[in-house]
């Protein structure tokens, strides 16, 4: 293949990412959009996140776990090899449906770790390859497009390391929707929020959770790539 036909092969294989691309820039937005939206809804006990996230955890036997204060918007997370909750300023310090709803949901992952949720456990476990793999992968794939002999070996291998980000992706929408479904409860369960108020916390949970439908949407559509250049070759 003359490297103006690998050229055009390698582009073209675009064909399955520009799609994937489109929705994750659509989730992007709505779950921005959402967010912002519901920070202004104040819940009708005016509890912060810090509070709801620190109730949930006594509730659940997680006085051990703490909460740290996270810079940026959005950056919430749990770590599970500290065993720290970070929330960002809007959720620690807000007193809005919003705020409760994402620390109820970053609570969640730290109920998943202590009970020892299969998904959770597996995503934990891979994450620390995943990153190398997926920035290995493409690099690979490009040099074994465009070479001779051997060039395919090199793609194959670019397609083994790649799966590697798609199973993350698919494990972890399980364990962000188990992390929602146990917040909605638990939200509700210690009077957090009120009766009117969950259908609201289930819009920010369901907008936050379409980001990682995108997300592994991108990382299919990276793969179903690398295979049709390995087939173009």
């Amino acid at each position: 293949m003359g490297y103006y036909g690998a050229g055009m092969g390698y582009y073209s294989s675009m064909i399955f990412l520009i799609p994937a691309i489109i929705f994750a820039m659509y989730a992007q937005a709505r779950v921005k959009t959402t967010f912002s939206k519901y920070l202004r809804v104040q819940n009708k006990q005016h509890i912060t996140g810090v509070q709801a996230a620190r109730k949930i955890l006594d509730q659940n036997g997680l006085s051990n776990v703490e909460i740290e204060y996270s810079k940026g918007s959005l950056s919430d997370h749990y770590d599970p090899r500290k065993r720290i909750l970070r929330l960002s300023s809007e959720v620690y310090n807000g007193t809005s449906v919003a705020s409760v709803s994402v620390a109820a949901h970053e609570s969640g992952h730290a109920i998943q770790h202590a009970k020892g949720y299969a998904p959770l456990q597996i995503r934990n476990t891979i994450a620390p390859t995943v990153g190398f793999a997926s920035q290995a992968a493409f690099p690979l794939a490009f040099l074994g497009f465009f070479m001779g002999g051997g060039g395919e070996f090199l793609i194959n291998i670019a397609i083994y390391l790649y799966s590697a980000a798609v199973v993350f992706q698919v494990v972890t929408l399980p364990v962000e929707f188990n992390a929602s479904s146990r917040a909605i409860l638990q939200l509700e369960g210690n009077g957090i929020i009120q009766n009117n108020e969950i259908k609201d916390a289930k819009k920010v949970l369901n907008a936050a959770a379409l980001t990682y439908v995108a997300a592994m949407a991108v990382a299919i559509g990276n793969l179903l790539r690398l295979m049709m250049m390995r087939n173009r070759r």
